[in-house]
């Protein structure tokens, strides 16, 4: 499979900036309306991407719904972080095929990927292979996907995973650590992880402010996902955009002391 235009626009980012951040929408957690508002300032302060999903119910008309007000708002890429495997629309202009790596349930390595790889066909949506692998505390989706979370001591583990992942084809892992999670994956992490793999580290759950991101970035990140810590700002666009415009200059700063 080659690479899609989405893809290869993320790589060119990559080198051009040293770092990324992108703003992950939840469908559920506002309205549609609100998620096109949220997408207009999140591109306004300096994102680079929206994600769409991250829960069980973003699927459906909400969801379709929700990435329509997006585009009508904004003209950043909209990539699909599927909750399940309804989590598909047609609409965005990618997605995530993630396998979560560390899971001990088939289910959540390879068979909602079965499940889900003929509805996506039809669609036509640009397929990122993702290797997704929960750390500690994994939250939620470590609960959801019976994840067993790399422990946050060893970077190693993740390390050999994300490599395992590039091995068998995935052009992107991501470190999730859970929405809401305090703190990001440690540097430590990131960093021995970013030095196995050649295709790009996207650091998720935890990166609450900017202070995170840059670290996530300068450790050797390349992309971070900040979801939680904007909903929080309940609908108060002035706070979202102020807190966008914040994670996206540290991971600028981050970016260009990297390379």
């Amino acid at each position: 499979m080659n690479d899609g235009k989405i893809y290869k626009q993320i790589l060119k980012r990559i080198q051009e900036k040293g770092g990324l951040a992108f703003t992950v929408i939840d469908p559920p957690n506002q309205e549609p309306v609100t998620s096109g508002k949220l997408a207009k300032v999140a591109e306004e302060a300096g994102i680079d991407a929206i994600a769409v999903g991250g829960s069980v119910g973003a699927q459906g008309e909400l969801l379709d719904n929700t990435i329509l007000q997006i585009k009508e708002n904004c003209s950043l890429p909209v990539i699909l972080f599927p909750g399940n495997i309804a989590s598909i629309s047609k609409h965005a202009d990618a997605i995530y095929f993630m396998s979560m790596l560390n899971s001990l349930d088939p289910y959540y390595i390879t068979g909602a990927q079965i499940a889900s790889s003929y509805p996506l066909k039809k669609t036509g949506l640009e397929i990122i292979p993702t290797s997704y692998i929960i750390v500690e505390p994994g939250r939620a989706v470590g609960w959801v996907g019976r994840a067993q979370p790399i422990p946050r001591e060893l970077p190693y583990l993740a390390g050999i995973t994300a490599l395992a992942g590039e091995y068998m084809g995935s052009r992107l892992a991501i470190l999730e650590s859970g929405g809401g999670a305090d703190t990001p994956a440690p540097k430590e992490m990131i960093a021995y992880t970013k030095k196995l793999i050649d295709i790009p580290l996207l650091i998720a759950g935890g990166v609450k402010n900017d202070k995170y991101a840059y670290e996530c970035i300068k450790a050797g990140a390349d992309i971070i996902h900040v979801g939680t810590a904007v909903e929080n700002t309940s609908t108060d666009f002035s706070k979202a955009k102020d807190l966008m415009k914040k994670l996206a200059i540290a991971v600028s700063k981050a970016g260009k002391e990297k390379q």
